[in-house]
């Protein structure tokens, strides 16, 4: 089973166990409220999100921000909604999502 599939079941399962907050208004109240634990981004946020999540996440060590190697629709088939920003709020879930992504970023060649 490759990283990829093995992250998008784990997406899933996230999402199913009511750990996963979908939206940028919910993940940003998340970081706020000190429950998330990793932003994930989709590689197609706009530039503009992108700066709020970086000013929303700023001086909280706790949270890491994780640029996924994928699009908004990649999101959308495995959890049925297309969002660009989750926050994961389980330590356990945020380090196999990091793990997963990175295992990706490396077997992928750029185009």
């Amino acid at each position: 089973m490759n990283y990829q599939i093995k992250f998008f079941n784990l997406l899933t399962i996230c999402e199913k166990s009511g750990k996963l907050t979908k939206g940028f208004d919910v993940s940003s109240e998340a970081v706020k409220q000190q429950k998330a634990v990793c932003i994930m981004i989709t590689e197609d946020i706009s530039p503009k999100t992108l700066k709020e999540i970086n000013f929303i996440c700023l001086n909280k060590p706790w949270v890491n921000i994780l640029n996924l190697p994928f699009k908004m629709d990649d999101i959308k088939q495995s959890i049925g909604k297309k969002v660009g920003v989750m926050a994961v709020c389980d330590k356990g879930f945020a380090k196999k999502f990091n793990e997963y992504a990175t295992a990706i970023k490396l077997v992928t060649k750029p185009e």
